[in-house]
């Protein structure tokens, strides 16, 4: 296959440090990134918006700081985040490039990119690294990844529906292989009309589960469309709509007051998944009903290795198309990320470059 000429300075997004939207630099003089052992160059077709991005951005990470109170050690990891930084988990594009170690067969092939890297450079690690968050991710024209972790997919969905998969849905998927989510389960997904909780609802789906949703009212059809059985309107008494003892498997992606309605509403031997705290970090839990109950409880934020194949599969089989709600050029990411913000959306909201 022909090889395309590869410039060498690219348009891309800087995160220049912790803080507001000015923080995010676009610029069209960064230097193309070079694949080294083990890794392939991506030309970037589409990168989904994520919560991440926001987090990262504002420092909220930290378990410390307040919404004005960020620093340093604004990343989801105890280190302090290397600035500037080209942020962006979700990628979809084309290998237009390898390094040493890989073949070129690979050039051409449409790719996304599973953001939990487990190589970089040819080196194999034992704690992964994150896309967008410890290393350079997709808010660029072209980005480099390990070719372990670009994934071909033969799918009729475009660029843009690809983008918005690696990160809310390897969450979501991750969280139901965590809770063992299966054919005989009633599950509860909150948030389900963002990105990972309209992944999870239709993972959730594919897997054979019952499926009840809490999501704002003005959103309910959107997500009874994707096969939720139920929403429950936000701000509702998930007691009062659905009974104590009611769901197997509670997948919470909000956190904040309605915890302890989350737990009312598991059975005993109920399971609880969370990746997400948007509506409060901070819970009050009541120990009596954790053990009386004999619950079990999942954090996820690294993805089993085991994840992002079998995410893939249910791609290629049709069980998963993600909603888009938006598509922004990569020069407007402010634009985009106050959209994100705004929740008003359902689905997936993607910037191409």
């Amino acid at each position: 296959m022909p090889t395309e000429t590869i410039p060498l300075t690219m348009c891309g997004v800087e995160l220049l440090g912790h803080g507001d939207l000015d923080m995010l630099h676009y610029r069209d003089d960064l230097p193309v990134p070079t694949p080294q052992l083990g890794d392939v160059l991506i030309r970037v077709s589409a990168a989904g918006v994520n919560n991440t991005d926001l987090n990262l951005r504002t420092g909220w990470y930290a378990k410390h700081a307040s919404e004005d109170d960020a620093d340093e050690n604004g990343g989801w990891r105890e280190d302090a985040v290397t600035f500037p930084l080209i942020q962006g988990a979700d990628v979809c594009g084309v290998i237009v490039a390898v390094g040493e170690g890989v073949s070129e067969q690979r050039l051409g092939q449409r790719i996304i990119v599973e953001p939990t890297l487990w190589e970089y450079h040819g080196q194999a690690l034992e704690q992964p690294l994150y896309m967008g968050s410890d290393c350079p991710g997709g808010f660029a024209e072209y980005v480099v990844v390990p070719a372990r972790h670009a994934f071909s997919v033969m799918t009729e969905a475009s660029d843009i529906e690809l983008a918005a998969v690696p990160c809310s849905s390897s969450a979501a998927e991750n969280l139901l292989t965590r809770a063992a989510v299966g054919v005989t389960d009633r599950v509860l997904i909150t948030g389900a009309s963002g990105g990972v909780g309209s992944a999870a609802v239709q993972l959730a789906v594919a897997r054979g589960a019952a499926v009840l949703a809490v999501a704002g009212a003005n959103k309910a059809e959107a997500v009874r469309a994707l096969g939720a059985e139920q929403v429950v309107a936000r701000g509702t008494s998930l007691t009062a709509a659905l009974g104590q003892n009611s769901v197997s498997v509670v997948i919470d992606l909000v956190g904040g007051a309605q915890f302890a309605d989350l737990l009312a509403v598991l059975e005993p031997h109920g399971r609880y998944a969370t990746s997400g705290a948007i509506a409060g970090a901070l819970v009050e839990l009541d120990l009596r009903t954790l053990y009386l109950k004999d619950l079990s409880m999942f954090g996820g934020t690294i993805i089993d290795k085991s994840v992002f194949p079998a995410l893939v599969r249910r791609l290629e089989a049709g069980e998963l198309r993600p909603p888009i709600a938006g598509v922004y050029p990569l020069q407007d990411i402010a634009a985009a990320q106050t959209a994100f913000a705004a929740k008003q959306h359902v689905g997936k909201l993607v910037l191409t470059p």
